[in-house]
């Protein structure tokens, strides 16, 4: 494949992703919305979910074509790209109030799948089917107790509508048929995106004789990760915070847990030294942020800036290590 042929495909690549999990998360939305639950768990759930559909298709891609260094490095790059420069940006244009039940329980869950993440890595330097396994039915039991939230939280919304005066109105003017034509549709935009993209990056790394890991933790991390910043910047500018925060917590827990898991559990993953410091450095990051929230339970301002500028000192270690 020609190089000028790679970057088109790239590019067309990723408009399929960004495109498609756009259209993915607008019918997942509606259909979570006509279901009246909280914009929280619609952030830590089916937004996250559909926001994560570029990393776990380029991942499982990658995975099938044997190609481990870039199934890793996409993951952890798009874990650190989402925490810094997604949450950051979002913070940077207005403050994020952060949820009490985020940070006593999901936050802290999501900071957890880091550490094993590392444990697992380290342990043998390779992620291997049990690993992948395990992840998996952590992933399960995540999303069982997302459900029972899900259940909760609507009962106590139908509840407060039925003790109110006013009339149950429909939160979402797309109808039902075509939110599952969005559904479809974008799913099936990420599908072939992750396939093109996955497959250019690889012949541009071999071109220019740069690593699968340093492409994955940039081009291809970022690319991925677009939508989850147009996203959390869109719902943080409509004033929907906890859609932004969740959107973000709820995509990292997704793609160690999900990704990783199917993506081992399909092929082993050996580890090298830089993915275990680039775990690492998502782990400081993740404490960082986590310290930020706590102190006045938002993120402020120039704590995001902070963020973005954290994010690009490490864009120009990774470049240059």
């Amino acid at each position: 494949m020609e190089i000028l042929e790679a970057v088109l495909l790239l590019l067309v690549g990723f408009i399929l992703l960004i495109k498609g999990a756009d259209f993915f998360v607008d019918g997942a939305s509606a259909v979570a919305k006509k279901l009246r639950v909280p914009s929280l768990i619609i952030g830590l759930t089916i937004v996250a979910m559909g926001t994560s559909l570029p990393e776990l298709s380029v991942s499982v891609t990658a995975s099938l074509n044997d190609n481990n260094a870039l199934a890793i490095s996409n993951v952890i790059g798009s874990n650190i790209f989402n925490l810094m420069v997604v949450l950051g940006a979002s913070a940077a244009i207005t403050p994020l109030l952060v949820s009490k039940s985020v940070m006593k329980k999901d936050y802290p869950f999501a900071l957890g799948c880091a550490v094993l993440l590392l444990i697992f890595g380290y342990n043998g330097m390779e992620l291997g089917h049990i690993d992948g396994i395990i992840l998996l039915v952590i992933f399960t039991g995540f999303i069982i107790n997302q459900i029972l939230s899900v259940k909760k939280a609507r009962k106590e919304r139908l509840e407060q509508e039925a003790s109110s005066d006013d009339e149950n109105e429909d939160t979402s003017d797309i109808s039902l048929f075509l939110s599952i034509v969005y559904i479809i549709g974008g799913a099936a935009a990420v599908k072939f995106g992750g396939d093109w993209v996955v497959n250019a990056a690889i012949t541009i790394a071999s071109a220019f004789g740069l690593s699968e890991n340093l492409i994955g933790l940039t081009i291809v991390a970022c690319g991925t990760s677009l939508p989850e910043l147009v996203t959390s910047i869109a719902a943080a500018r409509k004033d929907e915070l906890d859609m932004a925060i969740g959107n973000v917590v709820g995509s990292n827990i997704f793609n160690i847990l999900m990704i990783l898991g199917v993506a081992a559990t399909i092929s082993p993953m050996a580890f090298i030294m830089e993915n275990v410091i680039d775990i690492g450095v998502l782990f400081g990051f993740s404490v960082l942020t986590c310290f930020f929230c706590y102190t006045k339970g938002k993120l402020e301002r120039h704590e995001g800036i902070i963020m973005l500028i954290c994010y690009a000192v490490y864009l120009v270690y990774i470049c240059n290590r």
